[in-house]
Order: structure tokens, then sequence, then C-alpha cells
């Protein structure tokens, strides 16, 4: 049975993408700041049906929680064959390039960049272990460059110089790791669900959760011949979901 780590899993997308997966028959480690949080849920989602998922307490802004996760999946796993950094924060809004304090673009870095580089770098000795180990980044249509840079997209009056930013280096963070592990079996890519509604926009955005999940697990259960260092997201109007830059 194939197993995933899904950060910040206890609520919206992250916590119907752990239902989804276990659906699929994987085992899933539903990632929550809180422990007792992600029992809690976890003793919910027993109650309907689902299995094969256990709350895992990780804070990625943590190294010390990160590293306890990580030692209590290697010893009941062995190995990690999916990691899911889905766990971000928009930080406090609006944020403008004028005005905003460097504690609160830090704020929202040290979750949606930095956490995300130190539980990919912790991980990454039990992904290797995998056959066919996939690193899914979860990010946003905001941290696209290119199209922030165009006034007739839609989105393009939304700005953000903590959020959106942080986003946009999480997009190169991705490039730089999918480059240095393209010599191993490994899928990593960047995967925006596209704006949809749920808790953490307070439910603004026209998608809905279940096309986002869809869209995330189908850019993360890949075959072997997949893709690797691509930005997908459900916001663009193409087939193939592939964002620019």
């Amino acid at each position: 049975m194939k197993s995933v780590l899904i950060t910040g899993a206890n609520r919206s997308i992250g916590l119907e993408t752990a239902k989804q997966l276990s659906n699929k028959g994987l085992f899933v480690y539903l990632g929550s700041r809180n422990l007792q949080k992600g029992k809690a849920v976890v003793a919910a989602l027993n109650e309907k049906g689902f299995e094969n998922i256990t709350a895992i307490e990780i804070d990625v802004t943590k190294p010390d929680s990160i590293l306890a996760a990580k030692k209590i999946i290697e010893s009941e796993q062995g190995k990690l064959d999916i990691l899911i950094n889905n766990a971000g924060i928009s930080g406090a809004m609006p944020q403008n390039a004028l005005h905003t304090s460097i504690a609160d673009i830090q704020e929202v870095f040290d979750t949606n960049f930095f956490g995300v580089i130190s539980v990919t770098q912790a991980f990454l000795e039990l992904l290797k272990k995998a056959q066919s180990p996939r690193i899914s980044n979860i990010t946003s249509g905001l941290g696209s460059l290119t199209l922030h840079s165009d006034p007739n997209w839609k989105y393009y009056n939304v700005k953000s110089v903590g959020y959106g930013t942080s986003k946009a280096a999480l997009n190169a963070y991705t490039i730089v790791l999918a480059y240095d592990l393209k010599d191993l079996p490994f899928k990593v890519n960047a995967i925006d669900p596209g704006y949809t509604a749920t808790d953490f926009n307070h439910h603004n955005g026209p998608g809905t959760i279940d096309s986002a999940v869809n869209f995330i697990i189908r850019h993360t259960l890949t075959d072997d011949d997949a893709p690797t260092g691509q930005f997908f997201s459900n916001d663009i109007d193409d087939e193939t979901g592939v964002s620019p830059w």
C-alpha cells in the first residue's frame, strides 16, 4: 500500500484530498499543526467509513515537529511514496508593496516557502526509498509572474506582496527541485487547484473543492512517463492545464 503525507490536511482542500486518496487505497497521513484537532477529524472520518487515515502532528515552521513526523512515518512505513505540500497561509490582507511590513511578509514565507523546503528536505530520504516518488507543491495562480504582468488577466488586480510572491518563490523552488531530482524516478510539480471557495478564503471563488481535489490528484497519481517540473493550474482553460510561469 502506497503512503502519502499531506501537510495542512485537517480542513478544506487538504482534508478532501486525504478523503479521496484514502478511497483510492492509499495510507494517508493527515498532517495537522494541532494533533488533537487532527485526531478529531480522523475520528469523524472513521465514523463515515474512511480507513487508512491517521493524524500526524506536523508544523512546517518548526524543524523539531517535522523531524518527529518523519521518524513516525519511517518507523511505521519505512518509506514515503507521496508528499503533498499543502500547508499554507494567506497572511493579513490587504498586502501592498508600499506598506506591508517585513514581519508580515516573512510570516507568510515561513509557511508557504521555507516550510515546504524544510519538509521536503526532511522527507527526501524516505521518498527515495519509494518506487515512484511524487512531490506535489500546492501553489496558486497568483504565483504566475507571466499572468500577473498581463493587464487582461482576470485576476490581474489581485496583488499580494506576501502571499503571491511566496507562491512565485515556491514555483521557482519546484523547478530547481525537479531538476535536482531529474535522474531519479521522481515527479515534482507545482499544482494550483484554482480559485476555490474554501475556509481559507472565506468561501470566495467560483471553483468547487471536488474540482480542486480531482485536479490535484490527477497531477499527483501519475505514470512514469508523466512530466516533471511543471506548473499545472485548474484555472487554465486548456486540456493540459499547464500554466505559464
